[in-house]
C-alpha cells in the first residue's frame, strides 16, 4: 500500500479517535447496500469528481484499482463527467487520474 500523505499522517497522530471514527463510518455505509467493492470506488469517485476533491480523486483511483477496476473504466468515470459536470471539471478530474495511472505500481499515492 503506498504511504499516505504526511499532512493525513499528522492528523491522525493528532487526532487518532477521530479518524477511527471515520473510518467506522466509511466501512458501516460500505455495507449499507448491495455494491461490491469495484462499484463502490467508481461511485465514490464519481462524486469526488463532482465535488472537485482532488485528493479523493487520487484516493477513489487509487481504490478502484486495488477494488480489480480497470483504467478505461475509471478513464469511463471521468467522460461520463462532461455532460453532468462540464468540460473544465472533467479535464482537471483528467489531469488528477492521470497523474495514478500513468505511474508504475506501488507510485500512487492516497
Amino acid at each position: 500500500m503506498p504511504e499516505l500523505p504526511k499532512s493525513f499522517q499528522r492528523f491522525e497522530r493528532q487526532n487518532a479517535a477521530v479518524v477511527k471514527a471515520y473510518e467506522a463510518l466509511g466501512e458501516a455505509c460500505a455495507k449499507a447496500g448491495p455494491l461490491d467493492a469495484k462499484g463502490r470506488e467508481l461511485v465514490k469517485l464519481g462524486m469526488a469528481i463532482g465535488g472537485r476533491l482532488e485528493g479523493a480523486v487520487h484516493s477513489h483511483t487509487r481504490r478502484a484499482l486495488e477494488a480489480g477496476a480497470t483504467p478505461e473504466a475509471i478513464r469511463h468515470v471521468v467522460a461520463l463527467a462532461v455532460p453532468t459536470l462540464g468540460f473544465p471539471t472533467a479535464v482537471a478530474a483528467f489531469t488528477w487520474v492521470e497523474e495514478l495511472l500513468g505511474k508504475p505500481k506501488g507510485k500512487a499515492r492516497r
